[in-house]
């Protein structure tokens, strides 16, 4: 099967793409479910606190009016006590709506019993002239209320420490998973990186000293690549072109020698044969005479 260099570029950026997609994924959903903790937390625990703070306060500033009315002979504040009379209703509506842990349903229902007890008997007072009896009365309803408020604002502060601790272990483990994954997938991809560069590299210059060598005249020199991708091709055209040099090359050798004999003159090789004869004669003589010189 081809696989060309742009396949392979394409394939490569493919996986590079795939990695980081891999790494966004597991990011977004350890992300997500970190944030849906710690929004539990604040949604459902938090709010019951600060409804059960909101209450206690409205009590208080109600138990405070009435207090400081009944001592001082005077009328009490109705607007007020229906302001925080309505403020008390609004949070107790939305704490019988957040009701998250085991327990906390028959608390609040504890809680609207009594509260809609206080409101009968605060209600009653405002209507007649205030007693100590009533004022007492009022104030032992008050502390129950406190008491129960104060049970369910330590119930939640307690889930609070729990799921705060729960979303803390949650996030070193998803710390931990995130780095196990982002530490395979560099490995991966720097591995992938490398021997992608190597590839390339190593046919680069395999490519670069072949062209090199025929380049500077050693007709012999061949590229050989495994595989069958745009180097094999470039190879084949680089071989080819070597042969026809080397060809061309001992096309030209052959047409030289023929051409230097060609400008030689058949009578001047026969004199070049005759001087050749006669220097050896020579030759043959010359040492003819040296040796009678030694004999004497």
């Amino acid at each position: 099967m081809r696989h060309s260099i742009r396949t392979r570029f394409t394939l490569g950026m493919i996986f590079l793409f795939i990695i980081i997609s891999i790494l966004s994924v597991f990011s977004g959903y350890y992300l997500n479910k970190l944030s849906d903790k710690t929004g539990a937390i604040l949604k459902e625990n938090f709010l019951s606190v600060v409804y059960a703070r909101e209450m206690s306060e409205g009590i208080m500033n109600i138990n405070q009016e009435i207090t400081t009315s009944f001592l001082t002979h005077r009328n009490s504040d109705s607007s007020r006590i229906a302001n925080e009379l309505g403020l008390i209703n609004k949070s107790l509506l939305l704490e019988k709506n957040n009701i998250t842990e085991p327990g906390e349903d028959k608390l609040v229902a504890g809680i609207e019993t009594g509260y809609l007890e206080y409101r009968d008997s605060l209600l009653t007072i405002l209507k007649s002239p205030k007693s100590a009896n009533g004022m007492i009365y009022l104030q032992n309803k008050s502390g129950i209320l406190y008491q129960q408020l104060l049970i369910l604002s330590e119930m939640n502060g307690k889930a609070l420490e729990v799921k705060t601790d729960d979303a803390k272990a949650s996030s070193k483990s998803a710390l931990t998973k995130m780095t196990v994954l982002a530490t395979m997938c560099f490995l991966i991809g720097m591995s992938f990186a490398f021997s992608f560069a190597s590839y390339f590299n190593r046919r680069f210059f395999q490519l670069f000293n072949g062209i090199k060598e025929i380049g500077s005249g050693n007709f012999d020199q061949r590229l050989f690549f495994d595989g069958n991708d745009e180097f094999s091709e470039i190879a084949v055209v680089v071989n080819e072109m070597a042969d026809r040099l080397k060809q061309n090359k001992q096309k030209m050798s052959v047409t030289l020698q023929n051409e230097t004999w060609k400008g030689i003159n058949p009578n001047d090789v026969e004199e070049l044969k005759k001087m050749l004869f006669r220097i050896k004669s020579l030759e043959e003589q010359a040492a003819a005479l040296i040796s009678k010189f030694e004999k004497k």
